[in-house]
């Protein structure tokens, strides 16, 4: 059981991280390559990656674990600005941790391999883990080119479905908050998190107490944490809490411009997509644009199937929001202008 423990100005200081962080999904992604568990969400995503990466992961194998404890120097608060800007600094920040942070943390993983079950596992191999600790000057590289490569592999394809996904996981969060305020809001939080005011307790592998002592508290949702959410092993470094989004699908790379963007044409569904802009329910989005519920419905349906749109369960409604290609399309409208006027409307 983990237990966060908030005062009034924790309260006061809950925010949401503004988006996935590439860091924090390479490294629990690291975890989901080596899950046989839940098949439905990872299952394709598992085989295509492993034929991009060749079997090359020996050196975040010595890091990274099955379970259990890794290095919270592998996800840098610089990998919070976005992809590409996030992925950059986070990598620069990676490179740059002091040596004496890395032994100490290098010799927290060997202290809690040795307590696991090891099943004739070679803890270090080839001595990677011990080069690093002990200040092998290439050894940083090595390892920013090892999580650059898996990256590439494992989640640039598929980080428009990720951040989609986490995307509309805010948008539940938000309105959580605007609701009720962060009260309302840890109360919504996935199931494996309870909100009972003042603690925050989680579903966790041990027993653990997080005092949050005024510094409030991000939540980072993230597509590849699973089961149960993940914290700074280090209590000195800013709280983070990431939690798993609920999938509704396996993550697959995002095919532009299918044939099924061809139904989008028409003023009714331009107006669905404008009107889910900052999240909507069902029952919303008809009064919005003026349709009935079924109608508006069975719109969001094709704006889904397109990939514009991920919807979303929140109690007893759906909850609609774009995803990064239907935010792209909604800003660029003189294009989509051009399309309708080449293809037409279609009739709803």
């Amino acid at each position: 059981m983990l237990r966060i423990h908030f005062t009034g100005k924790d309260l006061g200081g809950v925010r949401m991280a503004a988006g996935p962080d590439p860091l924090w999904e390479t490294i629990l992604s690291f975890h989901r390559i080596r899950d046989r568990r839940g098949p439905l969400a990872y299952g394709e995503w598992r085989r295509e990656t492993r034929t991009r990466l060749n079997g090359e992961t020996t050196l975040l194998s010595a890091l990274v674990p099955q379970r259990g404890y890794f290095p919270d120097f592998l996800t840098p608060a610089q990998g919070r600005l976005g992809f590409d800007a996030g992925l950059a600094a986070g990598l620069e920040a990676l490179h740059a941790t002091p040596r004496e942070r890395i032994r100490a943390e290098l010799a927290l993983l060997v202290l809690e391999r040795s307590r696991g079950t090891g099943r004739g596992q070679e803890k270090d191999p080839g001595g990677l883990l011990a080069s690093l600790a002990g200040g092998c000057p290439d050894c940083p590289g090595r390892l920013v080119d090892a999580l650059r490569t898996y990256h590439r592999a494992a989640v640039e394809p598929y980080w428009p479905h990720i951040r989609a996904r986490v995307e509309a996981d805010r948008a539940l969060r938000g309105r959580a908050l605007l609701d009720g305020g962060a009260d309302e809001l840890l109360s919504t939080l996935p199931p494996m998190l309870r909100w009972r005011s003042p603690v925050l307790e989680a579903d966790y592998p041990f027993d653990r107490e997080l005092r949050l002592d005024g510094r409030g508290l991000l939540l980072q949702p993230s597509f590849f944490c699973r089961s149960t959410p993940v914290v700074h092993r280090d209590p000195a470094l800013p709280p983070v809490l990431v939690y798993p989004v609920t999938h509704s699908d396996a993550p697959a790379v995002t095919e532009r411009g299918g044939p099924t963007l061809g139904r989008l044409v028409g003023h009714t569904r331009s107006a669905v997509l404008r009107a889910i802009e900052h999240g909507s329910t069902t029952s919303e989005l008809a009064r919005r644009t003026g349709v009935s519920l079924a109608s508006a419905s069975q719109h969001a349906c094709v704006l889904r199937e397109a990939g514009l749109v991920v919807t979303l369960r929140h109690g007893n409604a759906v909850l609609h929001t774009l995803t990064p290609l239907g935010a792209a399309l909604l800003r660029g409208r003189g294009q989509a202008e051009g399309l309708y006027a080449r293809n037409g409307p279609v009739t709803s």
